[in-house]
C-alpha cells in the first residue's frame, strides 16, 4: 500500500523555479548542553512550583526534559543540589570593608540582604537552615562578616558566637513568613487550616481579642494588644535585629554605645508576621 492510499498526500514535485536549487535540509534544533547552571535553574523552578517537600532529581530531570542518571554528570546527589541553590543566593553580593564607626549600620544591611536572599525563592530559609555555609565560595562572607564585629571592638566570644547568632535570625523570621504565606493561601488542602485569606482581617481579630481578655488575669497583654500584633514584617524584622544590635553593642568596652543616633531608633510597635 502506498503511502498516498494511507493517506499520506506525497509530496508535490518541484516547481520549475525551484529545480535549479539544492533539496533543503532537514534542520534539527541543536539542544542547549546541560550543565550544573541549568541544573540549579531548574531547580529553582521546581522549588518555586511546588515547595522543597516535592523537590526531587526526578522533577529537576523532568523540568529539563532528561533523563535523572543526567543529572548525576553535574551534582552529585540532592543534598549537592541544595548546597549549589544556596550558594547561588550569594552571586554578585559582596560584603563591604568594616568600618568600626559604622558596624551597625553594615550588620542592618547584611540582614535585610539575607533576608530579601531568602525571600526570592520559596523555602530557601529551610535549606539555609540545613546548610553549614563553610564552604569554598562563602567562607569570604564569613571572614568578613566576622572581621566586621571584631573590628567594632566586640570581645572574641562575643564575636564568634555573632555570626550565627544574626544568620539564625534571618533564617527563622524568614521561616515563620513562608509558613504564615502558606496558611494565608490556604495551604492545609484538607480543610482543617486556620488560615485565613486575609492577614489584616485576622491581626484586627487578634487586637480585639487580646483587649477583650480580664484585666484582672491578663494585664500585659491587655496593655500591650495594639502592638503584639503588626502589619509590617519588615518593620517586625528591624525591631528584632534592633534588639540583637543592641545587645552586642553592649559587650563592647564602651558600652554606651548601644545604638547608632541615627538608625538605632526602635519603632512604638511590632508583632507576629503579616502574610506578605
Amino acid at each position: 500500500m502506498s503511502d498516498a492510499a494511507a493517506g499520506t498526500p506525497t509530496p508535490p514535485p518541484p516547481s520549475p523555479w525551484e529545480r535549479g536549487r539544492p533539496a533543503r535540509a532537514h534542520v534539527v534544533p541543536a539542544r542547549t548542553p546541560l550543565s550544573r547552571e541549568r541544573v540549579v535553574e531548574a531547580a529553582f523552578t521546581v522549588l518555586d512550583r511546588q515547595g522543597l517537600d516535592r523537590l526531587s532529581m526526578r522533577q529537576v530531570a523532568a523540568e529539563l526534559g532528561v533523563a535523572v542518571s543526567a543529572l548525576y554528570a553535574h551534582v552529585r546527589s540532592k543534598d549537592d543540589l541544595l548546597e549549589l541553590m544556596y550558594t547561588r543566593l550569594f552571586d554578585g553580593f559582596e560584603m563591604p570593608e568594616p568600618d568600626p564607626e559604622r558596624w551597625q549600620e553594615q550588620v542592618r544591611d547584611y540582614a535585610r540582604s539575607g533576608r530579601r536572599r531568602l525571600r526570592s525563592h520559596r523555602d530557601m530559609a529551610r535549606i539555609s537552615m540545613a546548610h553549614v555555609p563553610f564552604t569554598a565560595e562563602l567562607l569570604p562572607h564569613v571572614e568578613t562578616l566576622l572581621a566586621v564585629f571584631r573590628t567594632a571592638g566586640l570581645p572574641d566570644r562575643i564575636a564568634a558566637e555573632a555570626g550565627d547568632l544574626i544568620s539564625t535570625y534571618i533564617d527563622g523570621f524568614v521561616l515563620e513568613e513562608g509558613m504564615w504565606q502558606d496558611r494565608a493561601a490556604g495551604g492545609g488542602g484538607d480543610g482543617s487550616s486556620l488560615a485565613r485569606p486575609d492577614w489584616r482581617e485576622m491581626a484586627d481579630e487578634m487586637r480585639n481579642y487580646f483587649a477583650s481578655l480580664p484585666a484582672t488575669d491578663f494585664p500585659h497583654l491587655r496593655a500591650l494588644a495594639g502592638l503584639i500584633v503588626s502589619d509590617s514584617s519588615d518593620e517586625r524584622f528591624d525591631i528584632g535585629l534592633e534588639i540583637i544590635l543592641r545587645g552586642l553593642a553592649s559587650y563592647l568596652p564602651d558600652s554606651s554605645a548601644s545604638a547608632s543616633p541615627d538608625t538605632g531608633r526602635v519603632p512604638d510597635s511590632g508583632g507576629v508576621p503579616d502574610s506578605g
